[in-house]
């Protein structure tokens, strides 16, 4: 079997920084342990341009389980993006928590590698491995800060759970390698063409209990219970992770599984999409309003947007241009949802170093301690609520109307969409409030690390921009499809 090494660039890169940080932290002095973080920023970079290297190609490797396309590439370059980030913001609150560093940029490095094989994986063993080596080393980042007992908790609620929804899809794949002999997505999906009778109901089974597994890692309801605890007891920059890429990873998997294995069964799983999806947003929403901590905020505001993100799911079935519109998105809204996330937990970040509990009165006179910051909050709490002149909005725009195009059941999930979007407002503002019109305890000007402050600049912008251009937010997801590829 011939290797394409050029296909797997991007991972080789990934993968050879990881064993450089590892190597490099057991000779580094306790004081020079943050050199961990440059060293891996320079990895994600040097992968980045692998992957930019790979634009409009479409290329495979190991038989097919690997595969190089626009959509591939299109996430490739969101989650080293979002790694990029993500070390930008761990470098001071590392440093200065006194954590070890290089066994953090280690795992950090392990569970992007997961991500970026994630939308390459055109195979269920492949999927499998990805999605775990996403998985794994969040466990351990999450229960970091060892002496506390809010981060144990964390990592062992994400560790019971994870295990759990692991078992539940790997039972799944098992019956659908069952019934069709194949674990290639494609063979697959032209091996489940025709079947009936009792092979059938294993096939829904199968499928059932594959989209379970996937509802733990995405934190849809019935499933989300464990993110909560999991967000406020991890590091934050390791909560940010999971928010932006961990999630966003799930649903690349759930959707190459959806729209290439399973898209002739659309008509039993569309329906329970639309029930996931009505719970998830509307649960999420509903508990949100009574919190008054940020992290447990963003961490039912993630569940809520994971509602949005599964509406699209519930529209497949009826034609290949109805397809084709849910499609793109789903994911579209994902690549929006991880921009605005990142920058409102780097905002989180710069406040906890003078208020670590980051209540909602920790944010009080934010706008005279530090505009840039507020000004940075106010413009990610206003896309999350999809209010204009913010990319969210055109990201719920674009959900919104492939719903009411789908007529039908896509209609009824429209006004429930709008329901919620209408009822997220009143929280997702409640800290604006605070930033804008509260007065502060504490007038001391707020410093934020250089790092975090051009991470939230630099979101706040694509934010805004992401509505001004829109045609060009929306064409990527478009040319990025699966659908007949």
């Amino acid at each position: 079997m011939t290797i394409d090494y050029h296909a797997i660039l991007p991972e080789l890169i990934l993968a050879g920084t990881i064993a450089l940080v590892l190597s490099v932290d057991v000779f580094l002095p306790s004081r020079r342990k943050w050199f961990a973080m440059p060293l891996s920023l320079a990895g994600a970079v040097a992968s980045l341009v692998a992957v930019l290297t790979l634009l409009g190609a479409h290329r495979s490797t190991f038989g097919g389980m690997f595969v190089v396309d626009n959509f591939a590439v299109l996430f490739k370059i969101f989650f080293l993006s979002v790694a990029i980030v993500v070390l930008a913001i761990s470098l001071r609150y590392f440093r200065e928590g006194g954590f070890y560093q290089g066994e953090y940029y280690f795992l950090l490095l392990t569970s992007f590698l997961g991500c970026l094989l994630m939308p390459s994986s055109r195979d269920l063993v492949m999927l499998f491995l990805s999605l775990e080596l996403v998985s794994a080393p969040g466990f351990l980042m999450a229960a970091f800060r060892k002496g506390d007992v809010k981060s144990n908790e964390a990592g062992l609620k994400f560790f019971l759970i994870g295990v759990l929804s692991t078992a539940v899809m790997l039972y799944g794949m098992s019956l659908i390698y069952g019934v069709t002999g194949a674990t290639r997505l494609s063979a697959i999906a032209t091996g489940l063409v025709g079947v009936s009778g009792g092979q059938l109901a294993l096939v829904y089974a199968g499928i059932l209990f594959v989209v379970a597994g996937f509802a733990f890692k995405v934190s849809a309801v019935p499933f989300q219970f464990w993110a909560p605890d999991t967000y406020e007891g991890a590091p934050v920059p390791v909560a940010a992770f999971l928010g932006a890429a961990s999630n966003a990873a799930g649903f690349a998997g759930l959707l190459q599984l959806m729209f290439v294995a399973f898209l002739h069964q659309a008509s039993f799983w569309a329906p329970i999409f639309a029930a996931l999806s009505i719970l998830t947003m509307t649960v999420g929403n509903l508990l949100a309003l009574q919190q008054r901590q940020l992290i447990r905020l963003l961490a039912y505001s993630g569940i809520a947007q994971a509602g949005y993100v599964l509406l699209p799911f519930a529209l497949v079935g009826k034609d290949m241009a109805t397809d084709e519109r849910a499609f793109s998105a789903a994911v579209a809204y994902i690549l929006i949802y991880g921009v605005m996330n990142l920058g409102a937990f780097a905002v989180a970040i710069a406040v906890s170093r003078r208020s670590p509990r980051l209540l909602f009165g920790d944010f009080a006179g934010l706008a005279r301690a530090a505009p840039l910051l507020a000004v940075g909050m106010a413009t990610f709490m206003a896309s999350l609520a999809g209010v204009p002149p913010t990319g969210g909005f055109w990201a719920k725009i674009i959900i919104f109307t492939a719903a009411i195009d789908r007529g039908g059941i896509g209609s009824v999930l429209a006004v429930v969409m709008l329901v919620n979007s209408v009822m997220s407002i009143y929280y997702y503002f409640a800290v604006p409030r605070q930033m804008f019109f509260e007065e502060a305890g504490d007038s001391t000007p707020l410093r934020s690390p250089a790092l975090v402050t051009a991470v939230v600049a630099i979101a706040s912008i694509a934010v805004v921009a992401a509505f001004v251009w829109p045609d060009w937010f929306a064409r990527a997801p478009q040319f990025s499809t699966l659908l007949g590829g």
